[in-house]
């Protein structure tokens, strides 16, 4: 009987954390979020010296309770799942750790502080509240078109490059270190600032032929942004289907965000009895 009731609460707080499709789950994501900026926040606020001064004992409190908010939900994802190791090591038990250990190393280590911000890393959270997966299909497909286009882009970026290096050595010989070209590699990176259209403005050239090269390579460099851009839309717009032509009949396939208590594994399908991926057994508890 004691089995089952800690099975039973083991289980309802696995819904809770887990899952966001229960009324629970959602309240729960969004006070987490909100929690996420609010936490960011204090960290943006206690880098202004004046604020930091004057408020410093409320920010640090504010930040240890919310330490301590996210210590506990750490604690009870890993108390929740039968294999608490999966969830440690998984992405998203990865990133928890990262962004709620900082504030206990700033006490031993000073100077750490500012490691607090790594919690910023749970707004990858947002992507389940907001149930983004259902985008997913256009975001693949972009995926695919940069994939496909690896090999040309490299031979360009290379070929961009080798062009660097050529105007870079050019412009070492043409202005020479009176004008900041004191070695090939500085003016490499600045003919690569230069072609980009950045223009930190650090290196400028001073003689007529260094100006007219310098031209020459801010009208090459409009030119070479295109090219990547045009390559990959090649690529994605090759994987829309042509004009007439009938996409095969799919069926309609709705995915919830039921995680297993075993693997965590998410995205079940709604009529799913048994996880994709372990085949544990998905218990219905609403």
């Amino acid at each position: 009987m004691l089995e089952s009731k800690d099975k039973n609460w083991k289980a309802r707080l696995h819904e809770i954390i887990y899952e966001a499709d229960t009324p629970e789950g959602k309240l729960f994501d969004i006070i987490l979020l909100i929690a996420i900026i609010a936490s960011i926040a204090l960290v943006m606020l206690e880098s202004i010296r004046g604020f930091d001064v004057k408020y410093h004992d409320f920010l640090d409190t504010s930040e240890w309770i919310i330490t301590i908010l996210f210590t506990l939900e750490y604690i009870a994802r890993i108390i929740s799942v039968k294999r608490p190791w999966k969830y440690i090591f998984s992405f998203y038990g990865i990133i928890d750790f990262l962004s709620t250990i900082p504030k206990y190393i700033s006490i031993i280590f000073v100077g750490t502080h500012a490691l607090v911000a790594l919690r910023a890393l749970r707004l990858l959270r947002i992507f389940r509240i907001l149930k983004l997966a259902r985008y997913l299909g256009a975001s693949n497909m972009l995926a695919n078109a940069l994939r496909a286009s690896r090999a040309k882009i490299s031979v360009f970026l290379f070929a961009v490059l080798i062009v660097c290096i050529i105007f870079g050595t050019l412009m070492y010989l043409v202005e020479g270190e009176a004008s900041g070209f004191s070695s090939i590699p500085v003016s490499v990176y600045w003919c690569i600032v230069t072609l980009t259209t950045v223009g930190f403005g650090d290196i400028a050239p001073v003689t007529p032929l260094g100006q007219f090269i310098a031209a020459v390579i801010m009208v090459l460099g409009y030119g070479i942004i295109a090219v990547p851009t045009g390559i990959v839309s090649a690529e994605y717009a090759a994987q829309k289907p042509k004009e007439g032509e009938l996409k095969p009949a799919q069926p309609l396939v709705h995915l919830n965000s039921q995680a297993c208590p075993s693997c965590s594994a998410e995205r079940h399908r709604d009529d799913a009895k048994y996880c994709y991926k372990c085949g544990h057994f998905l218990e219905d508890y609403s």
